[in-house]
């Protein structure tokens, strides 16, 4: 049973990392036309409010509900029931997709009035309109989203992790023509908003002739009597709330930041695509490829848990560098991406500090990303639901707490410094939120909260998932050698980056970058990571060949 597992996390980990490649590609272009003032914070604003519809009814509702049960049907070998599945449950999501998709068509202007409260005027008004065309969007990356689950199911794991390629080569394409002919900001944003749906389509598109192929005979029939479906209904719901309740976190986030001045939503946006590239690529992808292993092994709680443990040790390995590397070296990476254009340094400052705090609980995501999957595997969606319903009410209060306060600290060329009473629980007045001047560091305690309740979430995660293998190891153990690697690593690279510090960014960030993975593999190699043969063998076989 190896084979399959570790085939299947380098074909996803393949399949994200030119999905999220052409992601930042979009995200480059992107930064030039709208910098961050507020063409970016609307768009970005519009994005997040109809992505509610994909994160509640996407993937991972699919991982939830739809894959341990279907790949146990194919286990069985039983094409004619897993294909009459398969077509019931997409029926089922294409009808609760498009009354979705109708309300928020229908009713953009409430919906964001209570999603994003804290917008007025002039940047509401843009942000309805684009919620409006971008609903429609969302509703295809749905149904998209039950491809995968098909596709995964069936060990078929690039192509439904690469697909997004063409959703984002859409907006490039977009944006490119935008920026070279100069549209006016606010035009661009809803000829981006309408790239972003034709894009959804066209990814959908890509996907379903194999999901056609390998489900043969699929048709989308509603069937609520089959014992199969009712137990992915079953599942369904707890996984729907469950995912709600991370969206209410996610949109919390969101609401609050339309109190912040502006530039912190955007900002937000663009930490969040960085941080999330190292969650994607290392603990999404043998999350996902364990899935479908771990539903069939169930009954074996002594290799399920043999499993289990391989793939927490590798998704703590790849955490721990991320998370080590967006702290030292973030800056010059956000530069390297992003500066340029209406995107200048203070931006690039501002989405470092936010991209910072949220690494500090890059391990915990990681982590807990296997150990929710773990517990689908045994068909509990319940208790990973109620645990992210803490995690929620951690972030929001500690994020209540301190980000009116940061949202006064200014950084400016000489340092940080504050602007009026330094401790507030009140926003700024609204004629300096919507001022598109200094940048302030309100964003970066959403981010820091956010990071503490992925800390929270993984230690209860970690109890829950005990009770179902009861011999399993603590999950925190294994964060301890990668974590005393990654900080030997931080000290050398941050000694290394006072020495550099007047040499131009294209030989300083490339420099550090490299001492900072070579220390890690180092020093962890020395301490007994055995993960740092993930690194170290491939580059054996390479100079072994080479000589």
């Amino acid at each position: 049973m190896s084979a399959p597992k570790r085939s299947g996390s380098v074909l996803v980990a393949l399949g994200i990392a030119l999905s999220r490649a052409s992601g930042l590609l979009r995200e480059l272009v992107a930064s030039r036309v709208f910098g961050l003032g507020l063409a970016a914070d609307a768009f970005s604003a519009a994005s997040q409010i109809p992505n509610l519809l994909q994160n509640l009814l996407g993937e991972g509702v699919m991982s939830a509900s739809f894959v341990p049960v279907y790949s146990k049907l194919l286990d069985e070998e039983d094409p004619k029931e897993s294909s009459r599945v398969a077509g019931a449950v997409g029926a089922l999501l294409l009808a609760v997709t498009g009354v979705c998709v109708g309300v928020f068509v229908l009713a953009a202007r409430p919906i964001t009035s209570v999603l994003a409260f804290g917008l007025s005027g002039r940047k509401f008004e843009i942000v309805v309109d684009l919620v409006q065309i971008m609903a429609l969007g969302m509703g295809f990356l749905v149904m998209s989203a039950w491809c995968l689950g098909v596709l995964n199911s069936h060990r078929r794991f690039f192509l439904p992790y690469a697909a997004p390629v063409i959703w984002n080569a859409c907006q490039i394409v977009a944006l490119y023509l935008m920026w070279v002919r100069d549209w006016d900001l606010v035009d661009a944003a809803r000829g981006l908003a309408l790239a972003v749906t034709i894009g959804a389509l066209l990814q959908l598109l890509i996907q379903l002739p194999t999901v056609l192929r390998l489900a043969k005979g699929l048709r989308f029939r509603p069937d609520a009597k089959d014992p199969s479906v009712r137990e992915v209904r079953r599942r369904f719901v707890p996984a729907v709330l469950g995912r709600g309740v991370v969206q209410v976190s996610a949109y919390l986030d969101l609401m609050l930041a339309t109190l912040l001045a502006t530039g912190a939503i955007a900002a937000l946006i663009k930490a969040q695509l960085l941080y999330t590239l190292p969650v994607s690529l290392f603990a999404m992808s043998v999350a996902a490829a364990e899935l479908p292993e771990l539903s069939r092994l169930v009954q074996d709680r002594q290799q399920l848990g043999q499993r289990f443990q391989r793939g927490l040790q590798q998704i703590a390995f790849w955490m721990l560098l991320a998370s080590f590397v967006s702290l030292v070296a973030g800056d010059l990476i956000i530069r390297i991406l992003f500066e340029g254009g209406e995107f200048d340094r203070n931006d690039a400052v501002l989405v470092w500090f936010v991209l910072g705090a949220y690494a500090i609980g890059l391990p915990a995501i990681g982590a807990s990303r296997l150990l929710q999957n773990t517990c689908y595997a045994f068909g509990d969606t319940r208790g990973p639901a109620r645990i992210a319903g803490f995690r929620v009410v951690v972030s929001a209060t500690v994020a209540l707490l301190i980000m009116f306060s940061l949202d006064r600290v200014i950084v400016t060329t000489s340092g940080l410094t504050t602007f009026g009473d330094w401790f507030s629980l009140v926003p700024l007045a609204e004629n300096l939120r919507a001022v598109e001047g200094p940048v302030r560091l309100g964003a970066v305690g959403l981010a820091g909260a956010s990071a503490l309740g992925a800390w929270v979430e993984l230690i209860l995660l970690s109890v829950l998932c005990r009770g179902h293998l009861p011999r399993m190891a603590n999950p925190l153990i294994s964060l301890y050698k990668p974590a005393i690697a990654a900080a030997g690593a931080f000290v050398l690279t941050a000694a290394l980056r006072l020495v550099l510090v007047d040499l131009p960014l294209l030989i300083t960030a490339p420099v550090v970058i490299a001492v900072a993975l070579i220390s890690y593999v180092i020093i962890g190699a020395r301490i007994g990571v055995q993960e740092t043969r993930l690194l170290v063998d491939p580059l054996r076989k390479v100079f072994s060949r080479s000589a």
